[in-house]
This record gives structure tokens, C-alpha cells and sequence, in this order.
């Protein structure tokens, strides 16, 4: 297949760009850039990529769509809510990295601060949590953002089974700097981020919408979660650490259960029972490994789920979107493994 990259200078594009690269099933990746007025070679923009002679060419639609039959945007916010009609309209497939696509047009407004998608063309956006929600059958999905995926998969099998008192969920989500993207922040300064812990956005994120809308179509009585986020020290990953308690009767054999029942057949999510995964152990992969520990003294369930921010929290999982689209095994493109010291 020839596919198109719209957005390579960000870290997740980066990435994205390089798993294509190795996708058994891309014959070729033609990548665009709305800051182009002529063709560019890669490496003069993007210097890591020093022996790549690729040429960037300048964003146009039809372009894409008459050249490529898949495209990858891996813009920033308030793109792709501008031009998404125009890939709706002719039924081409697009699998969107950006918040554009994942909200009804008041809660983005709300909380991306930026004009809003057409309604219609939200409602034609298939949120792509790949191990719960296919992209199959659909042209236009919506790629979870990189918390919202580390705390949906951690909470699923809770919120499906009905484990948990709903009004008890608390996330304590922790981030690397890679999360914040390369835009220039106080907040990512070296000085202002190493050996420091930084709470940012508290009770604002807005993956927080993202999340409980995924949570309602699994139980509509959701109302809300507390989530908090954290900038670490780190340059790639999450953790998500998930407090809840537990309905009458629950008990940490129920749990364990729920969570091997639900992920047995899930290549990429690996729960661990009561280990606790650490950030270290997933970054370089697509993987989101999960722990999980109750305490029957306060009746409260703690889970740990740990996701690499740029993969699984972004360009591995659109890898994995693009497969269920074209029908693809699941793990093509993505048989990664990182061994650190």
C-alpha cells in the first residue's frame, strides 16, 4: 500500500514515520506538510533523519487522496477539524492521531479552546481504542489520546463487569516530557523539569471528557472521574494509578479474573495479577502491561497500567487501527521489543 504522512516533525509523526517504514504491507509513505510551499527533503528538516533523501511535499488533499489509499495525521490540535470533511466526503480512509474527532463539538470547544468539527462529520468518526472498539468497516477513526488509552484499558474490565462503585474512580496519571509535545513551554524547561514533580492542568485535561465518554458506552450510569496528571522527569511514558472501590461481595480473586477473562486474547495488554509494572518495562513497545492489588481492609482496588506515550498512547496504536481497517494481522508493523538497562 501507499500511504500518506501528514505531520512528521512532531514526536509521535517521528515515530509513526518509522514504523511505517517497517510495516510489511506499506510499499510507500509520501509525506505532507501544511507549512510547505515546495517540495523539502526529510533530512533537511528533520536532521535525525540525515541519510533520508524522502521528499516533503506541501499539504493538498486531493493529492493525498489520488496518490495514497490510506493517510496518517499526526497534527496538532485544530487541524484536521478544518479539512476532515473533504476525506468524509469521498470515503477515504484517514486514521487521525489529533483530539479533532474524538468529542461532540461542544465538549471540544470546551475543552480543546478551538472551533469544532461539523457534527456530522464527528458523529463519523469511529473512536479507535483498538482492543475494545474496531476500526473495521469505518474510514474515519479517531486514535485514542495517550492518558485517556493507559486509563481506559486499566479500568475496562472494572467498568464492564460492574466491580466497582462508579462514583469512587480516581486516577493519578503520570506523564514523560514527550507527552507535552515540541512546542516551546516553561513547563519543560530542563531546569524546571529535572528532579522535579509538576502537577499541570489539574480537574482540565482534556482527555478527561475523552475517557468518560468511552466509559459511559460500557456503563451509561459514568457521570464523572477524578483524574489528576503529573509531569516526571522522563522523556517517554505513563502510569496510570487507578483507585476505586469495590460493590459488596468483590474480592481480589473476582478481579483477577475479570482482568484475565478480558485481556486473554489481547496481544499488546498483558496483565500481571498483583505485580505492578513500571514505565521502564514498556517503552520501545506497543505494549500496556497492567497490575493489579486489592486491599479488603478499605475495600479499595488499586491498578497500575503503564503504556509508552508515543506507541501505545499514539503511533503503535494507529499502526494497530491501520491493520484492523485493511484486515491486516494485528501485530504487523509492531513486534517491538526494548531491552534497557
Amino acid at each position: 500500500m501507499e500511504v500518506a504522512l501528514v505531520g512528521i516533525t512532531g514526536y509521535a509523526g517521528m515515530v509513526l514515520y518509522q514504523l511505517l517504514q517497517n510495516h510489511p504491507n506499506v510499499t510507500k509513505i509520501h509525506i505532507y506538510d501544511h507549512n510547505l510551499n515546495e517540495p523539502t527533503e526529510l533530512n533537511t528538516i528533520l536532521p535525525i533523519f540525515h541519510d533520508d533523501h524522502t521528499e516533503v511535499l506541501p499539504y493538498e488533499d486531493s493529492d493525498i487522496v489520488n496518490d495514497n489509499q490510506v493517510a496518517f495525521f499526526a497534527t496538532p490540535a485544530g487541524v484536521t477539524s478544518k479539512i476532515a470533511s473533504n476525506y468524509i466526503e469521498a470515503n477515504f480512509p484517514v486514521i487521525d492521531l489529533s483530539g479533532d474527532m474524538r468529542l461532540n463539538q461542544s465538549d471540544y470547544e470546551h475543552w480543546y479552546h478551538k472551533p469544532a468539527a461539523s457534527q456530522r462529520d464527528l458523529d463519523q468518526a469511529q473512536y479507535g481504542l483498538a482492543e475494545f472498539e474496531s476500526a473495521s468497516g469505518h474510514s474515519y477513526i479517531a486514535n485514542p489520546g495517550c492518558y485517556a488509552t493507559a486509563t481506559l484499558l486499566g479500568l475496562a474490565p472494572l467498568i464492564q463487569q460492574h466491580l466497582i462503585e462508579l462514583n469512587s474512580i480516581i486516577v493519578d496519571a503520570k506523564s514523560g516530557t514527550s507527552g507535552a509535545g515540541k512546542a516551546l513551554s516553561p513547563l519543560t524547561h530542563f531546569t524546571q523539569v529535572n528532579d522535579n514533580l509538576q502537577i499541570y492542568k489539574p480537574n482540565m485535561h482534556q482527555h478527561i471528557p475523552e475517557i468518560v465518554n468511552e466509559l459511559q458506552s460500557w456503563d451509561i450510569n459514568v457521570s464523572a472521574i477524578q483524574f489528576m496528571t503529573t509531569l516526571i522527569p522522563v522523556t517517554r511514558g505513563i502510569m496510570a494509578t487507578i483507585y476505586a472501590k469495590t460493590k459488596p461481595g468483590i474480592d481480589g480473586i473476582m478481579i483477577d479474573k475479570a482482568f484475565s477473562q478480558t485481556y486473554n486474547d489481547k496481544p499488546f495488554v498483558h496483565f500481571l495479577g498483583e505485580t505492578l509494572p513500571d514505565i521502564k518495562q514498556v517503552v520501545g513497545t506497543n505494549n500496556c502491561d497492567i497490575g493489579a492489588i486489592y486491599n479488603p481492609a478499605t475495600n479499595t482496588v488499586t491498578i497500575d497500567s503503564v503504556i509508552d506515550n508515543l506507541l501505545k498512547g499514539a503511533a503503535g496504536q494507529a499502526i494497530q487501527n491501520f491493520n484492523q481497517l485493511f484486515d491486516y494481522p494485528e501485530s504487523s508493523g509492531l513486534n517491538l521489543q526494548t531491552f534497557l538497562p
